[in-house]
């Protein structure tokens, strides 16, 4: 849906108020993005987040929003919020007070983790700390087998022994986590049943619930990362709900999940570890929607906010997906280095690159960005709320990208003498460079860090990026993404409608959905138990179809079954959907065929004759994807008319040198010109180098085409 001049939504919106009325808000480390969205326009809002109460932020923005589109909060339908508090929550640890409780001899599975180094050859490795201390971890006798067989019974008074200690330590989370409980949860749940009496104001999370899957660091690490962020996300939510009630909010409110799903509230708080890359997920969404309506099978998403970047391939349409995740990674691009959550999520390579980003000088004197951020408070040095330290913001102020009038959709004034004192105190004079200079380094190792992490996604995908269309939204993103497509060798960039918000944007068309994952080992070549996993499969099906039991009225929902299968022997296994919704004799053939086909597609080649075998099993419940317009076709060329000229930096030449201006609200489909120039919006500003040139397609999208090179 385009955006539309503020008066002419207002007054449209104002003729549909029998239409639905749907608002999303997405929390940044920096700003707090809010999208209205009717069929009669869409209005956007950017405000400062409020860390010491992001529900502030929130309730601040949805108000101006409604005010400015002469509505109320009774008249939202549908509330859709993501958030990264979870995720910040875990990499500051300013999470609760977590106890672990594991089966004895198990106290120190959070340090011993794999046994594996994501380093072998740094002598001084320094691994992830877990998020709870050893004195904060304690164990139980009772043990149950691989098939849930009882080996041992929950010794009850060794357990009920604990509460004192528990007590005295101020525990306000536990995390529980027994052998083998995803085989048989009964005594995680008869655990929870003593310790809930016992300690009735801690909350309790058990994995045979949160992560109910072999591995047991990996089920344990995200128990207590549920354990640990829980009291937190709990107590934000109800703050939240309460104030939408205290404003006649009598809509339906979900929240985005890392996999790109929505789900209820009491489920958020039951699994807010599901939670942890909601924000960046439902940038991938609206890169996924653009993609479909693009009818480009290849793309790669560029999301560029305050505090971070993130990059994400997108094929046939949809974001590349996968069942771990890590969070805090001691090392940037190294996978084994963070905290592994095994929870559904969309897949990208997400670095400390914002607007926000600090710069500084590092021992050996090189420049260097992130990924510490200054976020809302104080916030850059241009923003005039205390920060001294130059950020990225900072560099791009003092370079003349954007322009200190109206930033933020006209929310605060920018000071260019503030930004470029700041650059030049701490990374100019001390490598004898102008302001101007430093800023134009702060900006190139940037792009190039941005750049690096596309190049390291790709590489682990398979993918030849410069193969593919670039999609950049976020607020600042469009800043910087024609240079990081250049690195790249990317030859074609849309900045789509609606892409300083784009992310709140994405959150709108997320379906409502829910995954339930379980283990369940079965080979194919024996004597396979049809009527188990045909119980366990529809067991699972109920269970999600009851996540999503609020899904509004007259929503049509699909379930997809899927295996994660192996070579017997292998140490990790691939996704592949199941053939049919019973699985029979025939169906295994199939199962097996597909398996094959899947696996020489990743790994160009298959084991003929080899045991296969099923670990875990998978269904997601969600509602069926609405179809996606295309595009429109491009109108004939115009040229476009600038609005003014300013004088940017340019750090090839060295020199200033005036650059045109474009509002992008005056730029009609069709409409093109040459770069350098610069393309303003309310939410954030478009930089096109002289090495590419612009037009605005059909559906009022910003195209960036690289210049042909004459050889």
């Amino acid at each position: 849906m385009p955006d539309m001049p503020d008066h002419t939504v207002s007054d449209r919106i104002k003729t549909d108020l029998t239409d639905t009325v749907r608002m999303a808000a997405d929390i940044g480390g920096t700003f707090t993005d809010i999208v209205l969205e009717t069929p009669g326009g869409r209005l956007t809002t950017k405000v400062l987040t409020t860390p010491a109460a992001p529900e502030e932020g929130v309730m601040d923005g949805l108000g101006r929003t409604l005010k400015q589109a002469g509505l109320s909060f009774a008249d939202v339908a549908t509330f859709v919020h993501g958030t990264t508090l979870a995720t910040n929550a875990i990499i500051e640890r300013r999470g609760a007070r977590t106890a672990l409780i594991a089966t004895e001899g198990f106290r120190d599975i959070l340090e011993i983790g794999t046994e594996s180094r994501f380093d072998q050859y740094d002598l001084m490795l320094r691994k992830p700390v877990p998020l709870v201390a050893r004195e904060g971890r304690h164990t139980v006798p009772e043990r149950m087998d691989a098939r849930g067989n009882v080996q041992r019974p929950l010794d009850v008074e060794a357990l009920r022994a604990l509460v004192p200690a528990l007590r005295e330590s101020g525990v306000q989370s536990i995390a529980i986590a027994f052998l083998h409980a995803y085989a048989n949860a009964a005594h995680e749940q008869q655990a929870r049943a003593i310790l809930t009496e016992a300690l009735p104001d801690c909350t309790i999370s058990i994995s045979s619930e949160v992560c109910p899957e072999i591995r047991e660091y990996e089920r344990t690490s995200t128990t207590v990362a549920n354990a640990y962020v829980q009291p937190l996300m709990a107590g934000y939510l109800g703050r939240l709900r309460a104030l939408l009630n205290e404003r006649s909010f009598g809509g339906a409110l979900y929240l985005v999940t890392s996999g790109g799903g929505l789900t209820s509230l009491e489920t958020a708080r039951l699994f807010p570890v599901r939670l942890v890359e909601s924000g960046p997920a439902g940038g991938a969404i609206f890169a996924g929607e653009f993609a479909r309506a693009l009818g480009d099978r290849h793309v790669l998403s560029f999301d560029m906010g305050g505090t971070t970047a993130k990059v994400c391939l997108i094929e046939d349409g949809k974001p590349t997906s996968s069942r771990l995740f890590e969070v805090d990674r001691a090392a940037r691009f190294l996978k084994g280095s963070g905290l592994p959550l095994r929870i559904p999520v969309i897949e990208m390579v997400e670095i400390g690159a914002g607007g926000g980003s600090i710069a500084h000088l590092d021992v050996m004197r090189r420049i260097v960005v992130g990924p510490e951020s200054a976020g809302s408070v104080p916030g850059p040095a241009c923003y005039g709320l205390g920060g001294t330290h130059p950020v990225v913001t900072d560099a791009d102020v003092t370079l003349g990208l954007i322009r200190p009038e109206g930033f933020a959709g006209g929310s605060m004034t920018l000071s260019r003498t503030d930004a470029a004192d700041a650059v030049r105190r701490d990374v100019g004079e001390p490598l004898g460079l102008s302001a101007e200079r430093a800023a134009h380094a702060i900006y190139e190792i940037v792009c190039e860090n941005m750049a690096s992490a596309a190049r390291v996604h790709a590489a682990e995908r398979g993918a030849v990026i410069d193969r593919h269309t670039m999609i950049a939204f976020g607020g600042a993103a469009p800043l910087h993404a024609a240079r990081v497509a250049e690195k790249l060798g990317i030859k074609r960039v849309f900045i789509p409608a609606g892409a300083g918000v784009g992310s709140a944007v994405g959150f709108l068309a997320a379906p409502r959905s829910f995954e339930i994952v379980r283990s369940r080992p079965a080979r194919l070549d024996e004597a396979f138990p049809f009527d188990a996993i045909a119980a366990l499969l529809a067991e699972m099906e109920e269970a999600a179809l009851a996540m999503v039991q609020d899904t509004q009225a007259g929503a049509r929902l699909q379930a997809r079954r899927t295996g994660f299968m192996r070579y017997v022997g292998q140490g990790h296994e691939i996704q592949v959907d199941l053939p049919s919704r019973h699985l029979s004799g025939a169906a295994i053939v199939d199962l097996r065929q597909a398996f094959e086909a899947e696996y020489a597609r990743q790994f160009a080649r298959s084991i003929p004759n080899a045991a296969i075998e099923i670990i875990n099993w998978s269904v997601c419940v969600s509602e069926m994807m609405a179809t996606v317009s295309p595009i429109p076709p491009t109108p004939a060329s115009s040229d476009g008319t600038p609005q003014g000229v300013v004088s940017v930096f340019d750090g090839v030449s060295d020199a200033w040198r005036d650059v045109c201006v474009y509002e992008r609200a005056m730029l009609a489909p069709g409409a093109w010109a040459n770069g350098p120039a610069l393309i303003a919006e309310r939410e954030t500003t478009t930089y096109v180098p002289s090495t590419f040139d612009l037009h605005v397609d059909g559906g009022g999208n910003i195209v960036l085409q690289a210049r042909e090179i004459a050889q």
